[in-house]
């Protein structure tokens, strides 16, 4: 990875961690804020994820995909964990969610 690329991942960590402390606290119109438009509600369809405010969540991995970012966290909801990719490509000056997808909660998320 390049100095670049590097310093890209890291600036889109924080947009990346402050959107999953708004998924984790349960303010989803916040979280929905950062999705692509046009991919609402579409994104959602077979996905699991958080309702509401969790008790707990664990980042697992943020890294570039190309010209895309991915993040990775597991969502504690209390009766079980959801692990949630989002794939983040940048539109219109800002990073976006623009697609979501489950991985196992139990194994490590990284590809």
């Amino acid at each position: 990875m390049s100095s670049e690329e590097s310093t890209s991942v890291a600036a889109f960590r924080d947009l990346y961690e402050r959107h999953v402390n708004h998924v984790a606290a349960g303010r989803m119109s916040d979280a929905i804020a950062d999705i692509v438009r046009e991919n609402i509600p579409q994104v959602f369809e077979g996905v699991d994820v958080p309702r509401a405010a969790v008790a707990g969540f664990a980042i697992k991995d943020v890294r570039s995909d190309g010209e895309r970012m991915v993040g990775e966290t597991v969502y504690d909801l209390g009766d079980r964990s959801v692990g949630l990719r989002s794939i983040w490509e940048f539109r219109d000056g800002r990073w976006l969610a623009a697609e979501l997808e489950n991985f196992p909660a139990a194994t490590d998320a990284a590809k």
